[in-house]
């Protein structure tokens, strides 16, 4: 058996008193002592946060802890071994991890019933009460439970609980947990094993286990359904909706099993808004006849999300969302806050620099910042911690599955979550688990959108928002871009990516502006870093000016709040201390946007009574030859009369792009590429002429030697753009030639183009 011994308990204890932390192994003084879910709230709890003991060791098989009388370390649980919160610091690579201590069941408890919750323990986890193994769990983000009232006894308990993470695996999801040893680019610090809250909850012989709430403002009312475990015969379920202390809506039914479902009408109606995030209580109660089995309080708020045209509307109004990527890490407890006013503290200051939202980007955040964001009037987009696993090994698709269907169950009430993102910057080889991801979590709350990843890979055939990732330094040059981009016109679905007209459409991941005060080698941000304060404020302002300006935008996400370890692209360094003037930047985000001003409500459908004169691989025409070249060619290449002969043949589409891979007919790595084809057009006159087309970087293309369209940049699907003019003044009825140059900047590149056109009627 090979642990790390440390120090023991003892001398850590004494170790704590010298940190000034002894009050934390007091009972009376835990850390991180609020309730952890504000919406499932009852009154008999018991925080187990505090001192326990520990061992670490990489043998997976070792369970001789389990017959320890004591473990050899300790650690200050809800905080990862790998924190300085947890007294112990250790950031090297860990398998296993153990934790021990005892607990009482208060003497004062009516509870029939004692359930375990862990907020969240990373990665497989098992628990032990007094030597019976309860139960298992698998997945390292989401709250989960065990009843463990059988195997309690009088008076003191021992649980044991041990956590496997192999974060070098691939066989699970990480987030920004890198693995390497150390941290290094994007990615920062691990989290192993037990990282929230642990704590007891007594609860009725029955209980409510579940609670889903609808919110119907149209109607001033809330649709509950709640699920109830155990033995439901002669139960009925009660509903109170309070609002200023007052009860301002009630309803009953008679408890089932699972399907318990009812309407709450409220006689008072209070909007939650950004502006006014009004939160009514909620109490809920089993009883049998007089008598309450369980009860437990909650909240809501009164709002809802819809999507008109390319429009996110909430409560019927467009609101712009000026997000900012939160990175969820800190410098002392890593992934845990150090304490609940700590998630208030970076919702103020996010708020302080002119954000009204955030992505929580690649964690998933805990109810207890979700609870600030409803309170505070704060706009998030839940998310998974998808980097990390290994989408080719299917072994990886189940535990992503459940515990994401965990984590919509656990937050779905929560007011302040517009929209879940799954998935980011996933690969190509995730297609068909992120598709299965977003039906599934359509199911489970059709009530917000549902973006099936961040950036890159899109795969939806069906998709009701769009976004992309543009970290572009070049105000002017991202205007240009942005503005090109609308208008593209529709496609028909085939082409997968052009769904992305007329329906709502964000940046998601902009700027990542870089400033730090000393070139250590290893602190970096995107792009050329600003040489003066002005210069930043300056690309600040046209950066996000872009956005404003454009009435096609719902929103925009910029990167990011604060500085994350040698990254060090934040608003506010990692300590949370100010690098910029808050006010300032507060100032050039909150004029009105064009979006909030003139929404795009009206969509453009596509056209699916397209004929295809010329064939993309998405038409299934991939037999279809073009001749290639690599090679600089002649001035007069794209000419009809210029001989090709001693051109390469391949199948289109051309290029070497994560996410587009079934789309690549032959590979294509150089910095440029010319292409040549011909075609036959039998002279039919037609309405319209739309080019469809994936191109990355600056693309031209010619029919007949004639140029008919250019771009500079990129795009990440084919998208169609208006050819009708400019098509008819170079086509011929016969032969024809199409010839298309593409220079590769930096990362993926692409090229695949279709001719399309409207018959005439």
């Amino acid at each position: 058996m090979k642990f790390y011994l440390g120090r023991n308990i003892k001398t850590f204890l004494s170790c704590l008193l010298m940190l000034g932390l002894s009050a934390i192994a007091a009972t009376a003084d835990i850390p991180r002592p609020e309730h952890p879910m504000p919406q499932m709230q009852r009154s008999e709890w018991l925080n187990l946060n505090g001192v326990w003991e520990f061992a670490e060791t990489q043998d997976n098989a070792d369970e001789s802890f389990l017959k320890m009388e004591s473990l050899p370390e300790a650690i200050v649980v809800p905080f990862c071994r790998e924190s300085r919160l947890s007294g112990i610091k250790r950031t090297g690579f860990m398998k296993n991890v153990w934790y021990r201590r005892s607990f009482t069941v208060p003497q004062d408890w009516s509870a029939e019933r004692i359930r375990l919750h862990i907020g969240a323990c990373d990665w497989i986890t098992r628990v032990w009460i007094n030597g019976e193994l309860i139960g298992r769990h698998q997945g390292g983000n989401a709250a989960f439970s065990f009843d463990i009232t059988k195997a309690l006894k009088p008076g003191n308990n021992i649980i044991i609980i041990h956590a496997f993470d192999d974060s070098a695996g691939g066989l699970q999801p990480l987030g920004k947990q890198s693995i390497r040893e150390e941290s290094h680019g994007i990615f920062y610090t691990r989290t192993t094993g037990i990282w929230q809250t642990v704590w007891l909850e007594g609860v009725g012989s029955s209980f409510i286990r579940d609670i889903k709430i609808t919110p119907d403002p149209d109607h001033s009312r809330i649709i509950l359904q709640a699920e109830v475990d155990g033995p439901s015969r002669g139960l009925t379920l009660h509903a109170s909706a309070g609002a200023d202390g007052k009860v301002v809506g009630a309803a009953e039914t008679d408890a089932s099993w699972r399907n318990n479902y009812f309407v709450v009408d409220l006689a008072q109606k209070n909007l939650w808004s950004l502006d006014h995030p009004f939160l009514y209580d909620l109490n809920l109660s089993l009883k049998k006849g007089n008598e309450v089995v369980d009860e437990l309080n909650s909240y809501f708020g009164l709002r809802k999300v819809t999507i008109e045209g390319g429009a996110i509307l909430l409560n019927d109004q467009p609101v712009f969302q000026r997000l900012v990527l939160d990175q969820g890490f800190n410098p002392d407890g890593i992934w845990t806050s150090p304490t609940d006013e700590f998630l208030r503290g970076d919702i103020a200051l996010s708020k302080a620099a002119g954000f009204n939202g955030a992505r929580l980007h690649q964690k998933v955040f805990e109810p207890r910042f979700l609870y600030w964001a409803d309170k505070l009037g704060y706009l998030v987009w839940g998310e998974y911690p998808s980097y990390g696993a290994d989408y080719s090994n299917p072994v990886v698709n189940r535990p992503i599955i459940d515990e994401w269907v965990e984590i919509v169950r656990r937050d779905r009430n929560h007011p302040s979550i517009i929209g879940w993102c799954p998935f980011n910057e996933t690969p190509g080889s995730a297609g068909d688990l992120q598709n299965t991801v977003v039906r599934l979590t359509r199911a489970l709350d059709p009530s917000r959108p549902v973006l099936d990843t961040s950036g890159w890979s899109h795969s939806l055939p069906d998709p009701e928002v769009m976004d992309a990732h543009d970290y572009n330094q070049n105000p002017a040059a991202f205007k240009d871009k942005w503005e090109n981009y609308f208008q593209s016109v529709s496609l028909p679905e085939r082409y997968g990516g052009s769904a992305s007209r007329g329906i709502p459409f964000f940046v998601s991941e902009f700027g990542g502006i870089g400033w730090f005060e000393s070139e250590d080698g290893k602190s970096w941000g995107y792009g050329n870093s600003p040489k003066t304060l002005e210069e930043f404020y300056e690309r600040f302002a046209g950066l996000i000016d872009a956005q404003l300006d454009n009435r096609n935008l719902c929103g925009y996400c910029y990167t990011q709040l604060t500085d994350v370890e040698q990254e060090k692209n934040g608003i506010f360094k990692f300590d949370r201390t100010a690098k910029f003037d808050a006010e300032k930047l507060h100032g050039i985000q909150s004029r009105r946007a064009a979006y909030e001003i003139d929404p795009p409500l009206q969509i453009q459908k596509s056209k699916s009574e397209m004929n295809v004169l010329l064939g993309a691989a998405p038409d299934g025409m991939k037999a279809n030859l073009w001749k290639y070249n690599t090679d600089k060619p002649a001035n007069d290449w794209h000419q009809s009369d210029f001989d090709d002969s001693s051109w390469k043949e391949g199948c289109g589409g051309f290029g070497d792009k994560g996410g587009s891979e079934q789309f690549i007919g032959t590979p294509w790595k150089t910095k440029d590429i010319w292409l040549r084809r011909t075609f036959v057009y039998d002279g039919a006159p037609f309405e319209s002429a739309q080019l469809a087309i994936h191109y990355d970087n600056e693309t031209s293309v010619y029919i007949n030697g004639k140029l008919i369209w250019n771009r500079k940049r990129w795009n990440d699907g084919y998208e169609g753009f208006d050819i009708t003019e400019k098509l008819r003044g170079a086509l011929k009825k016969g032969e024809n030639l199409i010839a298309v140059h593409c220079h590769q900047d930096d990362g993926g590149q692409f090229i695949d183009a279709a001719i399309l056109v409207e018959p005439s009627n």
